[in-house]
């Protein structure tokens, strides 16, 4: 099984980046404009469309506000296995940082999604300090 971890400093206060977090319907408008192009909600789930057009059906585990940790597991799609977890760790008043993890199998797709992770981190960053 791939684990893969990445993390990025956000000059944003936690607070503001874990509402923006927890917006489960608003990947495409609040958080990752352009990485995410639509998120739809379903009654268990929200369905993602990325801007490479891959799309993936997601069901949400748990949003934990005390912890601001969200977590989340594709369904169906190329993955056979997908637990995905972020969470917002307070670095100062004005900085944070978020945490991403993704444990997925088949192994061989790790590349194109940690690929997929560094680049939804560098835009949710450019979108949340502006």
């Amino acid at each position: 099984m791939a684990s893969i971890h990445r993390e990025i400093a956000i000059e944003a206060t936690a607070e503001a980046v874990w509402d923006a977090v927890r917006d489960v319907g608003a990947l495409h408008t609040r958080l990752v404009p352009g990485f995410v192009v639509d998120t739809r909600l379903e009654p268990e789930a929200r369905v993602v469309r990325f801007g490479n057009g891959m799309e993936a059906r997601e069901l949400i585990v748990d949003v934990d506000d005390t912890a601001q940790r969200i977590v989340w597991s594709i369904v169906g799609g190329r993955p056979t296995h997908h637990n995905g977890s972020m969470q917002i760790v307070a670095e100062g008043p004005q900085r944070c940082r978020a945490v991403w993890i993704a444990d997925l199998l088949p192994h061989e797709l790790a590349p194109e999604i940690d690929g997929m992770m560094q680049q939804g981190l560098q835009v949710m960053k450019q979108t949340l300090e502006r």
